[in-house]
C-alpha cells in the first residue's frame, strides 16, 4: 500500500506479544534435563489445572451476566435509565390524558364534528411539522437542558389551559390553539428522548430498552385515558391539566437530577438550517436507514385501518359502547407490554426481516379478525394480537433504525423515522376511512389486511437492505487540517488526485460509490468523481463543503467504517507518492 496522504493519518498499533509455552510444552523444548524438574511440573499442570477450572468458571459467570443484560428487565438496572424511564412513562400519562380530557372539553364547547375531530389533528400536527428542526435542536444543544425545557413548556401549556377554564374563558379556537402548543412539546421531546436512550444503556441492552419504551407508551395508553375519565366525571377537566401540570413539573425536577456532561464543539454550534440539511442528507446517503424508512411506513399505512376505525367497530359490536371501546384500546395495549417481554428472545432466533414480515402477517390476521368479529369475546383475543405484532414489528425497526445512526446525528435520525410514522399514519387513516366511507368498515379492513401483508412483501423484495452492518464509532484516525489564515465565508472545495491501474478502475469506480455515499453522510454540499481524458490512470475525487468550518465539522464525524473505507480506496493507488490533498476556497 502506498503511504498515507497527510490529512488521513492513523496510529500503529503494537502486535501482541506471543503466548506464553505451557509447562509440559516448555518442558519438552528444555530436553532430558526436564527430569530432574517433575515434581515441579506436577506442581506446575496443578497449578494449570486449579487456573483452567477458574476460567471455566469465570466463562460461566460471563455467560450469566450475558443472558442477564439480554433479559427484557436488564436496562432497569441502570439507576439513570431507570430515573429517566419512569419520566418517560409520567410524561406519556400525561399526553393521553390530556388528548382524552380536551377531546371532551371541545364536546361541552361545540357540536361541530369537524371541530371535534381537529382536536386531533391539532395533537399530531406538531409531531409531523416540527419532527425535523427538533431533532436538529437535540442533536446541536445540550440534550439534558433541552429535555427539561420541553416537559417545563408542557406544564406552562397545562397551567394556561387549566387557567382558562377555571376563568370561564374558553372556546373552541383557543382550545385548539393551546392543543396544538402543548403538540409542540410532544414533538420537541420525542427525538431528545430517542437521542438519549443509547447513551444510558450498554449496546446489547439497547433492544430490551427501547421495547420498555414501547411498554411505556401502551402501559400509559391504558392508565391515562382511565385515570382522565375517573377525573373528569368526579371534579371536571379542569384538574386533569392540573395534574398534567404537576406531573410535567416533577419529569423536569427530576431529569434535573441526571448529571450528564455536556461536551460542547470547539467549532461552535450548527446553524439550525445546515444541521436539518446534514440529517436528511445523512438518511438519504443510508441504505439501512432507507430500508428501515419503507418498512415502518408500509405497516403504519396499513396497521393504522384498525386503530382509525375502532370506534365504529366498537359501536357495531354486540352491545357495543364507550366501554368497549376502552376495553379494545386496554386489550391492545396488554398484547403489547406481553410481547415486549418476549423480544429478546425472538431477536435471536430470527433476523429482522423474518420478524418484521411475521409481525406484519400477525397483524393483517388480527384486522382481519376484527372485520368479522359479532362480540367482544371475539375481539378482545384479537386486538390483545395485534398489540403483539404492533410491538414486535415496531420495536425490530426502532432498533435497526438506532443501530443506523452515529451519536451526532442519532436524534434527527429518529426524528425523520417518527415523521415517517406520523405521516404513514395520517395517510392512512384518510384513506382506510374513505375506503369505509364508499364500501363499509368490513370491507375497509379487509383490503387493509390483505394488501398490508403483499406491500411488506415487496418492500423487502425490492428495498433490500443488503448493506453490512458498519462500525459508527467514532474515530480520530483523520488529522484536521490547519489553515495560517482560515478561509471567511464561501464555499470549501477539496480534490484527492489518485491514480489507478486501469484494468481496476470497474472497483474503483464501486468503492468510490461508497466514498460519496460517505461524503455525503458527513455533511458535503457536493461530490464529484472526475477522470482524466488524455490521462487514463489519473482520477480526481471532488467534495464541495459549505464552509472552512462545515469542512472541519466532517472530521469530527469519522467513524471506523469511513477509516477502513479509506484503506481500501487507498489500496487502489498505484502512484509512489500518496494521493495529493488539494484544499480550496470559491471566490463568488
Amino acid at each position: 500500500m502506498p503511504p498515507l496522504p497527510s490529512h488521513e493519518s492513523t496510529r500503529s498499533v503494537a502486535p501482541p506479544p506471543p503466548p506464553e509455552l505451557t509447562p509440559a510444552a516448555d518442558a519438552a523444548a528444555r530436553g532430558p534435563t526436564a527430569g530432574a524438574d517433575a515434581a515441579a511440573d506436577r506442581a506446575a499442570l496443578a497449578q494449570g489445572t486449579e487456573e483452567s477450572v477458574a476460567a471455566q468458571l469465570d466463562e460461566s459467570a460471563a455467560q450469566l451476566k450475558q443472558a442477564a443484560s439480554l433479559s427484557p428487565f436488564a436496562p432497569l438496572s441502570v439507576p439513570v435509565f431507570r430515573m429517566l424511564w419512569l419520566t418517560w412513562v409520567a410524561a406519556n400519562t400525561c399526553m393521553w390524558m390530556n388528548d382524552v380530557a380536551a377531546a371532551w372539553l371541545m364536546t361541552t364547547l361545540t357540536s361541530s364534528p369537524i371541530l371535534v375531530a381537529l382536536v386531533q389533528s391539532a395533537s399530531t400536527l406538531p409531531v409531523f411539522l416540527l419532527g425535523l428542526p427538533s431533532g436538529a435542536l437535540a442533536d446541536i444543544l445540550d440534550r439534558r437542558r433541552y429535555f427539561i425545557a420541553t416537559q417545563f413548556w408542557v406544564a406552562a401549556v397545562a397551567l394556561v389551559l387549566c387557567g382558562f377554564i377555571l376563568a370561564g374563558g374558553m372556546t373552541a379556537p383557543l382550545l385548539l390553539a393551546l392543543t396544538f402548543a402543548n403538540g409542540i412539546g410532544l414533538a420537541m421531546r420525542w427525538p431528545v428522548f430517542a437521542a438519549i436512550v443509547p447513551e444510558l444503556v450498554s449496546r446489547p441492552q439497547l433492544p430490551a430498552a427501547l421495547a420498555l419504551n414501547g411498554v411505556a407508551m401502551n402501559a400509559s395508553r391504558i392508565i391515562g385515558p382511565l385515570l382522565a375519565g375517573a377525573i373528569i366525571a368526579s371534579a371536571g377537566s379542569a384538574w386533569v391539566f392540573v395534574l398534567n401540570a404537576v406531573l410535567s413539573v416533577l419529569s423536569g425536577l427530576v431529569i434535573m437530577r441526571w448529571k450528564r456532561t455536556h461536551v460542547p464543539s470547539p467549532l461552535g454550534r450548527e446553524k439550525l438550517p445546515s444541521a436539518m440539511r446534514v440529517g436528511v442528507q445523512f438518511v438519504r446517503q443510508s441504505p439501512r436507514m432507507r430500508a428501515v424508512l419503507w418498512r415502518i411506513s408500509i405497516f403504519f399505512l396499513h396497521a393504522t385501518a384498525l386503530l382509525a376505525l375502532l370506534p365504529l367497530l366498537a359501536r357495531g359490536l354486540e352491545g357495543g359502547g364507550a366501554g368497549t371501546f376502552t376495553l379494545l384500546l386496554a386489550s391492545m395495549g396488554a398484547g403489547a407490554i406481553t410481547a415486549a417481554m418476549f423480544l429478546p428472545r425472538l431477536r435471536q432466533a430470527m433476523a429482522r426481516d423474518v420478524l418484521v414480515m411475521r409481525g406484519t402477517m400477525l397483524q393483517a390476521a388480527a384486522t382481519g379478525v376484527m372485520a368479522v368479529a359479532p362480540n367482544v369475546y371475539v375481539a378482545v383475543p384479537a386486538m390483545f394480537v395485534a398489540g403483539m405484532a404492533w410491538i414486535t414489528t415496531a420495536n425490530s425497526l426502532s432498533v435497526s433504525a438506532q443501530l443506523a445512526l452515529p451519536n451526532w446525528v442519532r436524534a434527527r435520525g429518529m426524528s425523520i423515522y417518527q415523521m415517517a410514522i406520523m405521516g404513514a399514519t395520517a395517510f392512512g387513516a384518510a384513506v382506510w376511512g374513505q375506503v369505509a366511507t364508499v364500501s363499509d368498515v368490513h370491507i375497509s379492513l379487509g383490503i387493509a389486511a390483505g394488501t398490508g401483508v403483499v406491500a411488506m412483501a415487496l418492500v423487502q423484495r425490492l428495498v433490500a437492505d443488503r448493506s453490512l452492518e458498519e462500525d459508527l464509532s467514532p474515530s480520530s484516525a483523520f488529522t484536521a487540517p490547519v489553515a495560517d489564515v482560515p478561509p471567511g465565508s464561501g464555499h470549501v472545495v477539496i480534490t484527492i488526485e489518485y491514480f489507478i491501474d486501469p484494468a481496476r478502475a470497474a472497483e474503483f469506480r464501486a468503492a468510490m460509490q461508497e466514498s460519496r455515499r460517505s461524503r455525503l453522510r458527513q455533511g458535503a454540499l457536493g461530490w464529484q468523481l472526475l477522470h482524466d481524458i488524455g490521462q487514463p490512470a489519473r482520477y480526481v475525487e471532488r467534495i464541495e463543503d459549505e464552509s472552512w468550518t462545515e469542512h472541519l465539522r466532517r472530521f469530527d464525524r469519522v467513524t471506523a467504517s469511513d477509516v477502513a473505507l479509506r484503506d481500501r480506496k487507498l489500496a487502489f493507488h498505484v502512484g509512489d507518492a500518496p494521493p495529493q490533498v488539494t484544499r480550496w476556497t470559491v471566490e463568488s
